[in-house]
């Protein structure tokens, strides 16, 4: 592994994306990526007595899956990277506690999954083991209570609000295989614009998207259209204009290639998600679920998946503190 340029480093052994899982909630298996996923639930509750239990039993879920698609046993995996929204990182500890695994518990926000495949991939190409576990998780209704306002009281959403995505995903990362593979990664940098309005994430995200993207393609050289597409996590429907109107702005035409995955989880005109879906689960499920069948079909061969997060929590907010963005990517080929 090498840096290139200012943010970027490429990996000397591309590591195999070996396999995916994604579970979702019923207003996600309501939309129109409902085939591409595992798991399609009707209940939010999953059989749990707590959102936060159920989303625990998502996360684990989605482990187990993922596992046994790659027909590998829990021992042969050396590291599993996970995180979440709720405080501590609750879904991912409690869900994953009897594997018996070594754990990196990791924030990120809604760019967790990223920046879990990242670690990963450079984990595994320092010699550092075979394979590596990234995995997420959210909750609709367990975000809305810890960063907003309890479900009970029916407040009303802003037009600028997004959807948290109710689901999990987890992919299998090997050293050795024969793709997709990544082959680049950028860690992002913080960027703050000021936006102080926990329903306008959209807006407070994607200049830090508009950074890894710009940085990426100036480290390694490439323009846009190397990239079949390039994937942000979860801007939804505000957030994906601004990237590019600030991407034009800098002289780089994204228009043919990019979309959001908090875009296309949702029917906009169906569903009445407003400015689309987010979460950590949104960026995960997308890619778990769809985009890593484009892959494996070869629909696409090469793609710049950033995921997006902000770095707040349900005080900061509250005490007027702004939003700080974060954008992780990694570049797929075949």
């Amino acid at each position: 592994m090498k840096k290139i340029g200012t943010q970027t480093f490429k990996l000397d052994n591309p590591v195999t994306i070996f396999e995916t899982a994604s579970i979702v909630g019923k207003k996600e298996a309501d939309g129109p990526l409902a085939k591409y996923f595992d798991v399609c639930l009707q209940d939010e509750f999953f059989g749990e007595k707590t959102w936060e239990k159920a989303e625990s039993k998502m996360i684990k879920f989605a482990i187990e899956t993922v596992i046994r698609k790659s027909n590998i046993a829990v021992s042969d995996i050396d590291y599993l990277l996970a995180g979440d929204l709720l405080n501590q990182c609750i879904s991912s500890s409690f869900g994953i506690r009897d594997f018996e695994i070594p754990f990196l518990g990791i924030f990120g926000a809604c760019s967790t999954f990223v920046e879990g495949m990242m670690i990963g991939s450079m984990l595994l190409d320092g010699g550092a083991g075979n394979y590596a576990l990234a995995a997420t998780s959210s909750h609709f209704c367990s975000a809305e209570k810890q960063f907003r306002f309890p479900l009970e009281l029916g407040n009303q959403r802003p037009p600028t609000s997004q959807w948290t995505v109710t689901g999990s995903s987890a992919a299998v990362l090997s050293k050795s295989g024969t793709g997709p593979f990544i082959t680049h990664v950028t860690p992002g940098k913080i960027v703050d614009r000021g936006i102080t309005d926990a329903n306008n994430m959209g807006s407070a995200m994607a200049p830090a998207a508009v950074s890894t993207i710009l940085t990426h393609l100036k480290d390694t050289g490439r323009k846009p259209t190397y990239y079949d597409a390039i994937i942000t996590g979860d801007l939804g429907h505000i957030g994906k204009g601004i990237v590019l109107d600030l991407c034009k702005a800098e002289g780089f035409q994204l228009s043919s290639i990019y979309n959001d995955c908090g875009v296309l989880m949702f029917d906009k005109e169906k569903q009445d998600t407003h400015s689309g879906g987010s979460g950590c689960a949104c960026c995960g499920t997308v890619f778990s679920g769809y985009f890593f069948n484009q892959l494996k079909e070869k629909k696409i061969k090469n793609m710049l998946l950033v995921a997006t997060g902000a770095l707040m929590n349900s005080t900061s907010t509250q005490q007027g503190e702004s939003i700080p963005g974060i954008a992780h990517a990694v570049s797929i080929e075949l």
